[in-house]
């Protein structure tokens, strides 16, 4: 592909990242961190369309966070790859000695291409040049704090997707900024922060008057990343998850190229989770330069395109991984395998273009500006669907008002299709502790093994009721304990999680003042998807919310 073509039709991202670390009388300091971007249109149009790499460093500290965020109109599909460079020098030697020959500090594109053994991304491949590398460096993939949510950022202020630059913080250097330097201490901030770890929190702000940093004179709330599905793997690791796993917030990386994709759509103001956490120099660099200089350098390049270009990736004369190609177009779709004639998942269509009897359960679409996952086929032409993503920031107390205004705002062709339910469900009560469960790997409140203790709760099961109102509701705990299992809605714990990472209210009650909930993702934790009953009911979150169901019910197709 010639550079004019690329230029027309990708947004490319170079990041260098350089860690110059002194070693004198075995005294050890982080010294700089650099970063290189190029970002060009991805597409001739009018309406914004770009990202920008956002690299976070402190050298006190030695936190360095590098991700993606879609600041566009228009989603956006993305990759990384990283190369190393590792040079030493005795304190009596007059040069440098690369650790792979005939390679150079000056010329990053020569540097060595991190490739990760098949099964194992923390591996590198033993028989590439990238393995050198293993007895000195250790890369931390994605993003892991036991019992945290995910990191917050500050989106960029830089909307110009013609200019060059990145959003470097703290001891970041861009590469642009920082005049394409590789010495280790030159400085090249664009972006606010210190770059130390968790710097930015919710709800904080910053006005960018002046403008202090590149981009418009305007003040930004903190955003946060999106949370990873699970952790980075290779796409051999990634060709063995059910296809329904297959696509989701997480990396996957071409072992044949080093090529790292984020599975998944990145959607407007969302930012990806980290693929780079940290990279620790091992014991063995102090055997290597016991007296005397190392420089070790992470060069990152990235490449973003619209969805329906992403031959890009493809077509850049590399031999990816023979799965690459079907691995695009899951994510280009929203979905690894085919649903017949119904419109793609991420697809907006008028109600008219279903067919919800061919549906499967836990198949997502998107109908008139909301998506869906379907839950079930329930007979005499209904079919219970549930919003796909929980309505944040809005309390157990508030669910039924919330259900009631966002039922409303729905399009009059979805409302024309709901079914009447009961005007007021007879939830039953349940505390936590009074439940056994099953458990699904590592998810322990899996499914209930007595519910039926508890004849209440176990009765409260939606269904169409024509002495009630055609209306929204939030499924009750014996809905989705029905729901889940194999072949069913929520197949497995990470299905019964809200889309981008979201807890979700049932209608049931457990103790007093609290009600039961789906809970998120967190790190190190196995509550992903997990029935609770210790929500108190005022409580709210950005986290989590209000998950609207509804059973619709298509008199013609």
């Amino acid at each position: 592909m010639t550079p004019e073509k690329k230029k027309q039709r990708r947004l490319r991202n170079l990041a260098l990242l350089s860690l110059l670390l002194l070693a004198v009388g075995g005294t050890f300091a982080f010294q700089a961190f650099n970063q290189r971007a190029i970002n060009d249109r991805l597409n001739e149009v009018d309406i914004n369309v770009g990202g920008r790499v956002h690299d976070y460093y402190n050298r006190e500290t030695e936190n360095k966070d590098v991700f993606v965020e879609n600041y566009g109109e228009r989603p956006i599909m993305a990759r990384i790859r990283l190369s190393e460079f590792l040079e030493t020098r005795q304190r009596d030697e007059a040069n440098f000695t690369p650790l792979v020959a005939g390679t150079s500090r000056e010329d990053v594109e020569n540097w060595t291409t991190w490739i990760p053994s098949a099964n194992d991304i923390t591996d590198r491949e033993n028989t590439n040049d990238s393995n050198a590398f293993d007895q000195y460096a250790n890369l931390i993939f994605g993003w892991e704090r036991s019992g945290q949510d995910a990191p917050w950022y500050m989106p960029t202020f830089n909307h110009d997707n013609l200019d060059l630059r990145t959003a470097a913080a703290g001891h970041a250097r861009d590469w642009i900024e920082g005049n394409e330097a590789t010495d280790g201490v030159t400085d090249g901030a664009t972006h606010p922060g210190d770059g130390i770890d968790a710097y930015w929190s919710a709800n904080e702000d910053f006005d960018n008057s002046g403008p202090i940093w590149p981009g418009e004179e305007v003040t930004n709330q903190t955003a946060q990343n999106l949370q990873q599905d699970r952790a980075p793997m290779t796409m051999n690791q990634w060709s063995n998850l059910p296809n329904e796993d297959k696509i989701g917030n997480f990396w996957v990386v071409d072992p044949n190229t080093g090529w790292a994709y984020w599975a998944n759509r990145l959607d407007r103001e969302q930012a990806t989770s980290y693929l780079l956490d940290a990279a620790e120099m091992t014991a063995a660099i102090e055997d290597k330069v016991f007296n005397g200089f190392y420089y070790y350098g992470i060069h990152v390049e990235s490449g973003l395109v619209s969805p329906d270009q992403h031959e890009e990736f493809l077509n850049d004369g590399e031999q990816h991984h023979a799965e690459l190609e079907d691995f695009l177009q899951g994510i280009q779709n929203g979905v690894m395998f085919d649903d017949g004639q119904n419109p793609l998942p991420n697809e907006d269509s008028a109600p008219a273009d279903f067919d919800f009897s061919t549906m499967r359960p836990g198949r997502i679409f998107t109908m008139a500006g909301e998506q869906y996952r379907y839950l079930e086929n329930m007979g005499s032409g209904n079919h219970m669907i549930i919003r796909n993503e929980a309505i944040r920031n809005v309390s157990w107390n508030d669910q039924e008002a919330e259900l009631v205004s966002w039922y409303d705002a729905l399009h009059a062709d979805v409302r024309t299709m709901v079914q009447p339910v009961s005007d007021n469900f007879d939830t039953g009560a349940v505390s936590h502790h009074y439940l056994t469960w099953t458990s699904s790997g590592s998810t322990q409140a899996w499914l209930p093994s007595n519910l039926t203790d508890f004849p209440l709760v176990a009765a409260d099961v939606t269904d169409v009721d024509t002495s009630g109102a055609p209306r929204a509701f939030a499924l009750s705990l014996a809905d989705v304990a029905r729901l889940s299992g194999s072949g069913q809605a929520f197949p497995n714990p990470a299905g019964r999680i809200g889309a981008n990472n979201s807890w979700w209210w049932l209608r049931t009650r457990a103790q007093a003042g609290h009600a039961w909930v789906l809970l998120q993702a967190r790190e190190a934790t196995s509550l992903g998807g997990a029935f609770n009953g210790g929500h108190t009911a005022n409580t709210v979150s950005i986290n989590g919310g209000v998950r609207p169901a509804l059973i619709i019910q298509q008199t013609s197709n």
